[in-house]
């Protein structure tokens, strides 16, 4: 069977849009002109279809404009007050870009705040991580022909939202080939805690069930949209004995901004740490920032990851907060596959074989690296029938039945 790939007065601001968006939009004045980067090429601009709001998307609305549907609704991330996202459909560019502007038209009051976010496809199945463009352009690091915006709505006012009624994009292509050299997947050593908070909503509206399987981290850059796995981790015990391959779902602990696994000219904040190394651990062990987070509250663990209680007690078998090894796969290359379960996580052996040993479990949605392949156990699963066996992970195997790879058959090399 084929696959598809798949309280008080409130000041009221108002942000217009650029009068002429058919030309790279200037920075403002604080920008040097002779700091930005020389355009390649046509710009292309389009305007973001606000109004397409759809199950992907979360805590928002449209009427005459995008706003909160309730700025009364706290999420479980780690930003104070209500937070929503709209993530656009995927927009196919006529050439190669990797600079996008965005302006937007809104009225954004006191206590509230608008950002656009873009992501561009890198290949087949792996996107980057979403770039602010609110403010200053967003840089991807090579060029694409495939982007996607994602516009967010915050209000740490109770009861006020934003309202954004156009966002305009362009995009264009500067410098030459700038693509960053990808040496393999980042696999930092973090402190882990577990999210409970069965009920709540996530960051990117993923209500929270017992048992559930999703991570946080604190950096929207690697959020997720709901029901998808752009963004996985593989989070093992010290020992690797036991891994989960769990979708980012959540922001959080502690920062919102924080994207410690990225090198200082990629990170958004705390530039000045080591790279791999979180703000809340540095805060907590050496009093960096005061031993505050990025709100100024006193921080009381090093978290660098939640885990949601399914993906902590079942996949990782741990029974209290504690180091763990952390992969960030989006950060890698080579193909991938989408686990695709009725619900459950799917379980990851040993072998190639539903008797070998029990390794962990991959999430329902998670995207996983597909290594190479064995014959092994034929197994029937949601893509039908079949013996072959992918390696996700050092001795992780999963039956191909339970992977959405676009084919029926091997996509990567024999192992």
């Amino acid at each position: 069977m084929a696959r598809r790939t798949t309280t008080g007065p409130r000041r009221r601001l108002t942000l217009g849009l650029a009068a002429a968006l058919s030309v790279p939009l200037a920075l403002g004045a604080a920008a040097a002109p002779a700091a930005e980067p020389q355009a390649s090429g046509e710009p292309v601009s389009w305007t973001a279809p606000l109004s397409a709001v759809d199950g992907d998307d979360s805590n928002v609305r449209y009427g005459k404009a995008l706003t909160l549907a309730d700025p009364d609704a706290a999420t479980t991330s780690a930003r104070p007050g209500a937070e929503g996202y709209l993530v656009s459909a995927e927009r196919r560019l006529e050439h190669p870009v990797n600079r996008v502007r965005a302006r937007t038209a809104a009225t954004v009051p006191e206590g509230t705040s608008v950002h656009v976010d873009v992501r561009g496809l890198l290949g087949p199945d792996r996107w980057s991580e979403w770039v602010p463009a609110t403010g200053q352009p967003a840089l991807l690091d090579r060029p694409v022909t495939t982007v996607q915006v994602r516009v967010g709505l915050f209000s740490d006012d109770t009861g006020a939202t934003p309202s954004v009624r156009r966002v305009e994009l362009v995009a264009d292509r500067v410098g030459g080939e700038q693509a960053t050299a990808l040496a393999g997947e980042r696999t930092y050593r973090v402190f882990a805690t577990r999210e409970g908070l069965v009920g709540g909503t996530t960051a990117n509206g993923h209500v929270i069930k017992s048992r559930d399987h999703f991570v946080a981290l604190p950096s929207g850059k690697s959020l997720a949209p709901k029901n998808s796995g752009a963004y996985t981790v593989r989070v093992c015990r010290t020992d690797n004995s036991r891994c989960e391959y769990a979708p980012v779902w959540d922001v959080g602990p502690w920062n919102t901004k924080d994207d410690y696994w990225n090198p200082a000219a990629e990170r958004q904040m705390w530039k000045d740490l080591p790279q791999g190394k979180p703000e809340a651990q540095a805060a907590y062990q050496d009093g960096y920032n005061g031993g505050r987070d990025q709100f100024g509250r006193r921080v009381a663990n090093p978290a660098g990851i939640d885990l949601a209680d399914g993906t902590f007690w079942d996949g990782l078998n741990m029974s209290d907060n504690g180091w763990v090894n952390v992969t960030y796969l989006w950060t890698g290359t080579g193909r991938t596959g989408e686990v695709t379960t009725a619900g459950d996580p799917l379980t990851v052996r040993a072998s190639g074989s539903t008797s070998a040993a029990v390794r962990g479990f991959a999430a329902n949605h998670a995207k996983v690296t597909l290594e190479c392949y064995v014959r092994g156990e034929t197994v029937t699963g949601r893509f039908g029938t079949s013996d072959i066996w992918n390696r996700i992970g050092p001795g992780h195997y999963v039956s191909d039945t339970y992977l959405l790879t676009g084919s029926d058959e091997p996509v990567v090399p024999r192992c």
